[in-house]
C-alpha cells in the first residue's frame, strides 16, 4: 500500500475522503488548538484494502500500524466509526454508524475497528441512506480511536438554538457520568440558554446516568444529592460556551457539538454543523428575556402574520422601549405586547394596586395563578425610565388632543391625494422622492391616531361600574355609544350598509367611507375592501334583518339599568352620569382615529405596490426604510427577500399561538389542543343563547353564517362587522371587554363570551352550545 493506513488526528492529510466525516472534523479541531482527546485514525484506504481482498481479515502491516498508533495512547479508548458521507453541513448521519466505549486491549480495539467496518452495512444505515439518495457506489468508511474520556459530565451544545434557528442563542444539555444516557434518551439533561451576558438554566431530575464498566457502558441510577443538583456552574457554563464559539467561527456556520468533562477541563468529543435549522430568519422577541406577552386586543388588529413591512410600520409606532426592555413584540410573525413592562411602569407610579385588573379589562383575563415576571430593575430604576419614556408619550398625547379632529377631518381627502400620486409615479426616482416630501410625513399622523385610540380607554371606570352595579348592569350602560348625532365608527359599516340599502346613499359614498376597513386592514400585503368589485354586492345579499332595531331594543334594556342605578345609588347618578358621558365620547374618538390610522394604511400599502411594479421584485418582505434605499439603487436589501418570504409562509403555515406567552416560545412546538371540555372566557356582554355554532376562521367563512346562528371564532375586527346581526351570540378566542366583538355586541344586545382561548379547538360547526355571556361560559348541549 501506497497510501497512509494510519494517520494522527492533528495530521493535515486529514480529509473528508481519508478519515470520513468525523475523523476529518476532529482533526480539523485538533490542528486549531482545541482540547481534542489523542487519538488517530485507522483510514478509508484501509477498509476498501481489506474489503476487495478478504472482506474479514485485517493485513499484517495494517496490524503492525494500528498496533503502533495505539501503544502512544493511554487508559480505555473510544472506537468511533467515520464514513466519507457523515458529519456533513447538510445530513449528519448522527447515530447510523456504531460507536464502542471503554474499549481496553488491542485485540478488542482490531475487534472494535472490525464492527466499525461492519455498521455501514446494517440495515438502518442502508434505509438512511436510500432516504436520502446518498449513493453507495464509492462509500467507504473509516475509523477513529481515540483516548476515552472518564467523564464525570458530558453532554450536546447547539451554538443555535436548534428549535427556533436563533442565531444568538447557545444552548447546552448536560448529564451526569457519560453522555450516552443524554443521546440515547435516558435521561432528561440539565438546559442552560446563553443569550447574549443572558444565561437561562433549567436544571432537571436526572435519575439515571452512562459509566463506563468492564468491556463497555452500564446505566446505573443518579445519587440522589447528585440528582437535582446542575452539573454545571454558571462559569463551567460560559466557559463551554466560548469553546463553542470559538468552533463555529472556526467552520463560518453553526455548529453540533459533544463535550465532556473530567477534573474540570473539558474536551471536545465531536462537532458536525446543524442540518436542521430553519432555512429562514426567526422571527421570535420571546427569546429577549421573561416577559409575559399578550395578543389580546392587538390579534383583532393584526390577526395574521405580519410581513416585514407592516412590522416595520408597526415598530416605528410603537412605544419606546423601558430601560432597554421591549414594549412589542414580534413572536413568530404576530404581534404582542409586553404585560411585564406595562405593569412595571404603572407600579413604579404607584398604580400596582389596580394595574393587574385595569390589565384584565384590556388584555383579558390573566389567571390568578400566572406570574408576571418582574423586570430585574429597580423601582426607582423602573420609574426613571418611565418618566423618560413617557417624554414621547406626552408628546403624542399632546399631539392627540391638540390636532386629532382636525386630522382624522382633512385624513380622507389626503390619503385619496396621496393615493392618486403614487399611481401616478413612472420611475422609482419619483416615487423615493414622494416618499420624502409627503408619504413619511403620514407617519407622524399615524402616530397621532395611535395615541388617539390608546387614549381612550374607560378600563379603569369599567372596573369600578361593576363593582358598583355588577357585571350585566355595567355592560349595559357602557353601550350606547352610537348616537344619532355621534356615530360610533365600529358600528359604521352596518348601518352605512342598512342605509345603501334603503338608498339613502350611494354605492360611490358608501365605498368613500368604509372601502379601506377589512378584516385584516393593517397588513399591507392584503387587499383592501375597496379593491374587491363585488364586495358591496356580497355584503347586501347576506344582509338581514335590521341593525337599528337591535339598537333600539339595546337602548330600552339600558334606559332600565340606569333606572336601576338611580334607585339604588342616587347620590352618585349625576356623576356615573358625566362618567358615562365621558366615556362615551371618548371610545367615538378613539374609533375615529383608529379608521383613519386603517384608511393611512392603504396608502403604505399602495406604495409598496407601486415600488414593487416598479422595480420587479416584491416588496412586501421589506421594512421601508429599506423599501426607499432599493428605489434609491441599493441592491443589497433584496438578498434578505428569500429568507424572509420563506419565514413568512412558515409562520403562516402554524395554528395561531397562545393568547398569553411566558418567556421562550416555541411557535412550531406548542400544541393549541386542549383536551378539556368546559370552555371559559371573559364575560362580554350578558344573555344566556342556546343555538347551532357556525366556527369559522376567516371572515370570508363567516359569509355562510345564517341568522340565529352563533358566531364562534378566533377574532372579530370591524371587518366582520356587518354579520353580527346575523348572530345570536359571539364567542371568541381572543378579546376582551374592549375588543372589537365585546364593543359591537354590546351595542346591539347580543350575547357574548370573548377570550375562551379554546373554543375553535373545542366547538364544531353544528354543534348546539349555550353560552352565557354574563358568566363567560360556553358548553355543549346534549340533545
Amino acid at each position: 500500500m501506497t497510501h497512509p493506513l494510519i494517520l494522527s488526528l492533528p495530521d493535515n492529510r486529514a480529509d473528508l475522503a481519508t478519515v470520513g466525516g468525523k475523523g476529518a472534523s476532529l482533526s480539523r479541531l485538533a490542528q486549531a488548538g482545541l482540547p481534542v482527546p489523542p487519538g488517530f485514525c485507522v483510514t478509508t484506504s484501509v477498509y476498501r484494502d481489506c474489503v476487495s481482498a478478504s472482506g474479514t481479515e485485517i493485513p499484517s502491516d495494517v496490524v503492525t500500524a494500528i498496533r503502533s498508533a495505539y501503544s502512544a495512547l493511554s487508559g480505555p479508548v473510544a472506537v468511533r466509526s467515520s464514513a466519507t458521507a457523515e458529519d456533513l453541513p447538510d445530513l449528519s448521519f448522527a447515530g447510523q454508524h456504531d460507536t464502542f466505549l471503554n474499549i481496553v486491549g488491542f485485540d478488542d480495539v482490531l475487534d472494535a475497528v472490525k464492527r466499525c467496518w461492519a455498521s455501514l452495512w446494517t440495515d438502518r444505515a442502508v434505509r438512511y441512506r436510500a432516504r436520502n439518495d446518498v449513493s453507495t457506489s464509492d462509500i467507504a468508511i473509516a475509523v477513529v480511536v481515540q483516548e476515552m474520556v472518564p467523564a464525570e459530565a458530558a453532554g450536546v451544545m447547539f451554538t443555535a438554538d436548534p428549535i427556533t434557528g436563533a442565531r444568538d442563542t447557545i444552548m447546552i444539555n448536560a448529564t451526569w457520568g457519560l453522555g450516552e444516557a443524554l443521546v440515547s434518551g435516558d435521561v432528561t439533561p440539565d438546559t442552560y440558554v446563553l443569550t447574549g451576558d443572558s444565561l437561562r438554566s433549567e436544571i432537571a431530575d436526572k435519575t439515571v446516568m452512562t459509566v463506563p464498566t468492564a468491556g463497555g457502558t452500564a446505566t446505573q441510577p443518579v445519587a440522589d444529592q447528585k440528582r437535582s443538583q446542575a452539573v454545571l456552574s454558571d462559569e463551567q457554563v460560559r466557559e463551554l460556551a466560548a469553546l463553542g464559539t470559538r468552533i463555529q467561527d472556526l467552520y463560518g456556520m453553526p455548529m453540533d457539538i459533544e463535550w465532556a468533562v473530567h477534573e474540570g477541563q473539558f474536551m471536545i468529543l465531536q462537532a458536525r454543523p446543524i442540518t436542521t435549522l430553519p432555512s429562514f430568519e426567526v422571527w421570535n422577541d420571546s427569546l429577549l428575556g421573561d416577559y409575559l406577552w399578550t395578543c389580546a386586543n392587538l390579534r383583532e388588529a393584526v390577526p395574521s402574520v405580519m410581513t416585514p413591512a407592516t412590522w416595520s410600520l408597526a415598530q416605528s409606532l410603537a412605544l419606546p422601549p423601558l430601560a432597554g426592555h421591549p414594549t412589542s413584540g414580534n413572536i413568530g410573525g404576530r404581534f404582542y405586547l409586553n404585560i411585564s413592562t406595562g405593569l412595571a411602569a404603572l407600579t413604579a407610579l404607584g398604580l400596582g394596586g389596580v394595574a393587574r385588573r385595569m390589565a384584565g379589562q384590556i388584555f383579558g383575563e390573566i389567571p390568578d395563578d400566572m406570574d408576571i415576571p418582574r423586570l430585574p430593575l429597580s423601582r426607582l430604576a423602573v420609574l426613571r425610565a418611565t418618566v423618560a419614556a413617557g417624554v414621547r408619550v406626552a408628546g403624542d398625547f399632546r399631539e392627540y388632543r391638540k390636532n386629532l379632529d382636525s386630522l382624522v377631518s382633512a385624513n380622507p381627502a389626503r390619503c385619496s391625494s396621496l393615493r392618486a400620486k403614487i399611481s401616478a409615479a413612472c420611475s422609482v426616482s419619483s416615487l423615493a422622492a414622494l416618499w420624502h416630501s409627503d408619504i413619511a410625513d403620514l407617519l407622524l399622523a399615524c402616530r397621532t391616531f395611535d395615541a388617539g385610540a390608546r387614549q381612550a380607554s374607560a378600563a379603569r371606570f369599567g372596573v369600578k361600574l361593576s363593582e358598583l352595579v355588577g357585571p350585566a348592569d355595567a355592560a349595559l350602560l357602557l353601550s350606547g355609544l352610537h348616537t344619532s348625532s355621534d356615530e360610533l365608527v365600529s358600528l359604521g359599516p352596518m348601518i352605512g350598509l342598512a342605509r345603501l340599502r334603503r338608498g339613502e346613499i350611494t354605492t360611490d359614498e358608501y365605498m368613500q367611507a368604509w372601502g379601506h376597513r377589512g378584516h385584516d386592514e393593517f397588513e399591507v400585503s392584503v387587499p383592501r375592501s375597496g379593491e374587491d368589485p363585488a364586495w358591496i354586492k356580497r355584503l347586501l345579499d347576506g344582509m338581514t334583518g335590521s341593525p337599528e332595531e337591535l339598537l333600539a331594543r339595546q337602548a330600552e334594556s339600558r334606559a332600565a339599568a340606569w333606572e336601576r342605578l338611580k334607585a339604588a345609588h342616587p347620590r352618585k347618578a349625576q356623576g356615573i352620569s358625566r362618567q358615562l358621558a365621558k366615556a362615551a365620547a371618548s371610545a367615538r374618538k378613539r374609533e375615529r382615529a383608529r379608521s383613519e390610522f386603517a384608511r393611512s394604511f392603504w396608502v403604505f400599502r399602495a406604495f409598496i405596490l407601486r415600488a414593487s411594479e416598479l422595480t420587479g421584485h416584491d416588496l412586501f418582505f421589506l421594512p421601508f426604510t429599506e423599501i426607499v434605499t432599493v428605489l434609491e439603487g441599493a441592491t443589497e436589501p433584496l438578498e434578505a427577500i428569500p429568507a424572509r418570504r420563506a419565514a413568512y409562509e412558515y409562520y403562516s403555515a402554524l395554528p395561531p399561538y397562545p393568547t398569553l406567552i411566558r418567556g421562550r416560545f416555541d411557535p412550531a412546538h406548542w400544541s393549541s389542543e386542549d383536551d378539556s371540555s368546559e370552555i371559559k372566557g371573559f364575560p362580554g356582554v350578558p344573555g344566556v343563547v342556546e343555538g347551532v355554532a357556525r366556527v369559522v376562521s376567516t371572515v370570508e367563512e363567516a359569509e355562510s353564517l345564517r341568522d340565529g346562528e352563533i358566531l364562534v371564532t378566533t377574532v372579530t375586527n370591524i371587518g366582520w362587522t356587518p354579520l353580527f346581526p346575523r348572530a345570536a351570540a359571539v364567542v371568541t378566542d381572543i378579546g376582551a371587554p374592549l375588543s372589537h366583538a365585546a364593543i359591537v355586541a354590546r351595542e346591539l344586545g347580543i350575547p357574548a363570551v370573548v377570550g375562551c382561548g379554546n373554543a375553535t379547538n373545542l366547538l364544531s360547526t353544528g354543534d348546539h352550545i349555550r353560552v352565557d355571556g354574563g358568566k363567560g361560559t360556553v358548553s355543549l348541549v346534549v340533545p
